[in-house]
């Protein structure tokens, strides 16, 4: 038996306003775009990991009043789970992230546990950090 992660989701305010971010910064591509009942979802991926992608969406899309209004909630907060990412060259990936206007939250610095990281809010104001191993 084989068990692997196909779809994550990432809510966010504005799906259009949160491509470039994830897009262009991270240079993950843009896969399918489904339109449904006023929302959207986009999935975004690795050309490094085929079969793994995220899901942008707005908080209502595909829920409940009561559930998007309290997902909205968190998402104001900045309370939703943070997105982790790996990269073999974070220096230039912090400059291309950096690049489209996203909040820096932490320059890249080498951590005392490992790796080297910095950490950025997109632009709904999730937490995404980017990491590099460092080198065996």
């Amino acid at each position: 038996m084989t068990i692997t992660l196909q779809y994550t989701n990432v809510t966010v305010n504005d799906v259009d306003e949160s491509i470039p971010f994830y897009r262009d910064g991270l240079g993950l591509e843009q896969r399918n775009d489904v339109a449904s009942g006023g929302f959207r979802w986009v999935t975004l991926g690795s050309p490094d990991q085929v079969g793994a992608e995220i899901v942008l969406s707005e908080p209502h899309a595909g829920r409940s009043p009561a559930d998007g209004d309290a997902l909205q909630e968190l998402l104001v907060k900045g309370q939703l789970p943070m997105l982790v990412f790996s990269t073999n060259d974070l220096d230039a990936t912090f400059q291309r992230v950096q690049a489209t206007g996203a909040e820096v939250l932490q320059e890249p610095i080498d951590q005392p546990w490992g790796p080297r990281d910095c950490a950025f809010r997109d632009p709904s104001g999730n937490m995404v950090r980017i990491n590099q191993l460092p080198s065996a």
